[in-house]
């Protein structure tokens, strides 16, 4: 398979889709790359379920596997319905998120995702690629350094419906446009705006991210970047992975959320700067 350039975008990617119909019929997969890809879902579920990041495992993997960018893009808001949709379930059930009353602002979530993903093509990639990293370090420092973060909700500064007007389908918009670090976006909306203790803000961001998530992945496969069957196959795995990593945060909380978001966020870091393309690394000469 040809290699795809490191500045290859999402623009380029829905031109190439557009002309080249064939690009997203892939030659079987071998099956140890199979098994890795299984295995990408599993363990993205159960981090994602915690602390965010899932995508920071499964898209990698879909590249190693030899799935263009676009594509693995695509791919990757399929399996992440299922995964967000399981740990929206198995919070829910335990009544640490009411499914109808947030249901508005899962409905703006989805209209800030599937708005995102339609506008990709005119966002300058390069731009968001050299913030993602400066924000992923304030989020981790912020819950790292802050004290009294628990699971029990604090100070509201922000009304529901303004919170769900505003910053909702703006996090929304963010995840149809690049993706990486929603959660942590959305963990710190909550805890710092909306005033939740950290498990009940890890369910709502599950349910806001089920809502971006198929908001984009709407977008995509119209534009026809979905490999369904693998993006089914992880998805199977990555809804066990979810179900297993929110049963675990509902056990622990506070004390096993906190610290995997700051090292989710920090992990994330190194892997966008390590990135010879990354803007920053473009603009200092490194």
């Amino acid at each position: 398979m040809r290699a795809v350039p490191p500045h290859f975008s999402i623009n380029a990617g829905y031109r190439l889709a557009a002309l080249h119909p064939q690009v997203s019929r892939l030659p079987d997969l071998a099956p140890h790359l199979i098994l890795l890809l299984a295995a990408a879902g599993f363990f993205a579920g159960f981090v994602d379920a915690i602390a965010g990041g899932g995508g920071l495992i499964t898209v990698p993997a879909m590249l190693i596997a030899g799935i263009p960018p676009l594509q693995s893009l695509g791919t990757n808001k399929v399996q992440s319905v299922f995964g967000s949709a399981s740990a929206t379930i198995a919070y829910a059930r335990k009544g640490h998120v009411n499914l109808r009353e947030q249901l508005p602002m899962a409905l703006m979530a989805v209209f800030g995702g599937a708005l995102g993903a339609a506008l990709a093509t005119i966002v300058p990639g390069d731009v968001l690629r050299a913030i993602m990293p400066v924000l992923l370090v304030t989020i981790a420092l912020y819950f790292a350094l802050k004290p009294n973060l628990s699971d029990v909700d604090s100070h509201r500064r922000i009304t529901p419906f303004v919170f769900g007007l505003t910053f909702v389908p703006a996090i929304g918009f963010y995840d149809g446009v690049f993706g990486p670090g929603t959660g942590s976006f959305f963990m710190l909306a909550f805890v710092s705006l909306a005033g939740f203790g950290m498990l009940k803000a890890t369910a709502h961001t599950k349910l806001l991210n089920l809502g971006s998530n198929t908001g984009a992945l709407i977008v995509f496969a119209s534009f026809g970047a979905t490999l369904w069957k693998i993006g089914l196959m992880m998805g199977v795995c990555q809804f066990l992975g979810a179900q297993l990593g929110s049963r675990l945060a509902m056990r622990t909380g506070a004390r096993l959320i906190k610290p995997l978001l700051v090292v989710v966020c920090i992990a994330f870091t190194i892997k966008l700067l390590a990135d010879p393309a990354n803007p920053i690394r473009v603009w200092l000469g490194v």
